[in-house]
């Protein structure tokens, strides 16, 4: 055991994404089956589609799952009755101020974990009380800081500014990388990308396919000015680059970007006009597979890259 694993009850230090349009009880309940952490993303859900989502997954497994909450979320307050409701015991902060709930939450005995892209707001979760931070570097898909910064440098700056454990997220899609990751300082992972592309997930065929199809390079990080996101480069986000190309003002792209853009291009499928944000980690995704079965892959090639790191051939 592990501080997350002993935090969260889980087997296994890995914790799948709670993404908006792809992670639903389904892919949810199938990861903590697996060993995991599954995550609702319930930032896509109305309040009664949430409590849908949660009975379904208490139905579907006896291990914890938790529901990822961003704060921006206009019925935020809905969404907190039916995680106190159903007794959810773990929740995942995102996009806001982790004061704002923190304290309410863990009186429920609710565990509080915040997403946070930056060492400054990694210190600012744990003094707001959360009980563990995920720090998101550069590659992924969402919460992604404006500074740019990746993984490999964030998290073990983070690790030498807080006290609290630390899970890992952005670029991390394998085994290998989980062990880079936990080498680096972090008790865990976090990983939305390889999930995606997973048979549970609620994401379009169409999307996941792209996933699949996607190589180096076929993304970009983009719209700064709003929110800072990982999309791939479709029909869409080349009119955002002619936007900029433009001068547009922020107001401007905000008009271009409108309304449903991300249900359209990774729940609807629509790879033209729909916004498709995936991380880095997509260019070494190459097949739709179970949940149970990215988990147990991951897992397997992490321990046998700490064999091989143990063998003759990584010493010099």
């Amino acid at each position: 055991m592990n501080r997350i694993t002993e935090l969260f009850k889980i087997e296994f230090p890995l914790i799948q994404a709670g993404m908006i349009w792809c992670s639903g009880w389904e892919l949810a309940s199938a990861v903590s089956n697996a060993g995991g952490l599954g995550i609702i993303g319930s930032g896509s859900m109305y309040p009664e589609i949430l409590e849908e989502h949660v009975i379904k997954c208490k139905a579907a497994t006896d291990k914890p799952f938790a529901v990822n909450l961003p704060m921006l979320y206009p019925d935020i307050d809905k969404h907190i009755e039916t995680i106190i409701k159903h007794k959810v015991p773990i929740v995942f902060t995102s996009a806001g101020n982790p004061k704002t709930y923190t304290a309410y939450l863990k009186e429920h005995g609710i565990t509080v974990v915040h997403v946070v892209s930056s060492v400054k707001f990694a210190q600012k979760a744990e003094a707001a009380g959360v009980d563990a931070v995920v720090a998101e570097g550069f590659e992924a898909g969402g919460h992604n800081g404006r500074d740019e910064t990746t993984t490999l440098c964030l998290i073990p700056m983070v690790k030498e500014a807080i006290n609290i454990p630390l899970i890992a997220a952005g670029g991390i899609g394998t085994g290998k990388g989980m062990l880079a990751a936990m080498t680096l300082g972090a008790d865990a992972v976090q990983i939305g990308s390889r999930f995606v592309a997973s048979e549970e997930s609620s994401a379009h065929q169409n999307f996941k396919q792209t996933v699949v199809d996607a190589a180096e390079g076929s993304t970009m990080l983009t719209l700064k000015e709003i929110t800072p996101v990982r999309l791939i480069k479709n029909e869409f986000y080349q009119k955002v680059e002619q936007a900029y190309q433009a001068c547009n003002s922020p107001e401007q792209l905000k008009e271009l970007l409108g309304r449903g853009r991300a249900k359209k291009g990774m729940f609807e499928g629509d790879l033209v006009e729909g916004e498709l944000e995936i991380g880095q980690i997509s260019g070494l995704i190459h097949k739709v597979m179970p949940a149970a079965e990215i988990v147990k892959e991951i897992i397997a090639e992490y321990r046998s890259s700490i064999a091989a790191l143990q063998e003759d051939k990584f010493q010099f």
